[in-house]
């Protein structure tokens, strides 16, 4: 008799806990897939998603884990079924890391490029549109960097990572006497 079998029925969780419903290689496959999926519908809506939370963008991230949990899991709920999609949810994470650190062109595919969204104290209201950035928000993020005034404002960047900087204009020098 093995040991597996002496568990089943000795503890309320025995080999069940192991015992996958579906094959091993399925469960990769539908992280690959997900994770593929969430990742572009991410990237579409815009890097203000993802480095500036509102509650409701917060709200939404988790409703989205949980609106594809069983899309990976196919309503397995087994310890071992877990591994197998976060072992693979971790290596996929890590090939896209290293994918964006090795290549330029997959950076730009994957995390877009930064957008200036004020240059020598111009506001550039269309790109402040298609980011989906509110007057408010860009002047939190001024305020924040110690400039009252967008026309005190030498560049502002809206960054891959959803963060804005703001770069002041150089102080003037007081006239020589």
């Amino acid at each position: 008799m093995s040991i597996a079998m002496l568990l089943e029925g000795a503890l309320p969780v025995g080999v069940s806990m192991w015992k996958l419903t579906q094959p091993w290689w399925e469960f990769v496959l539908r992280a690959l897939l997900v994770y593929g999926f969430l990742l572009v519908l991410l990237r579409l809506t815009g890097k203000r998603q993802v480095g500036q939370l509102a509650p409701f963008d917060f709200v939404m991230l988790l409703v989205l884990s949980n609106a594809v949990q069983n899309s990976m899991n196919a309503g397995d709920n087994t310890v071992a079924g877990g591994f197998i999609l976060v072992a693979t949810l971790l290596a996929v994470n890590g090939v896209m890391s290293w994918l964006t650190w090795r290549s330029k062109r997959a950076e730009t595919l994957l995390e877009g490029r930064p957008q200036i969204l004020i240059h020598n104290g111009q506001l550039d209201e269309a790109m402040l549109a298609s980011e989906r950035i509110t007057r408010h928000e860009l002047m939190a993020a001024v305020r924040q960097a110690g400039v009252s005034d967008v026309a005190d404002v030498r560049v502002a960047i809206l960054e891959t990572n959803g963060r804005i900087n703001v770069i002041p204009l150089a102080p003037q020098s007081p006239a020589a006497p």
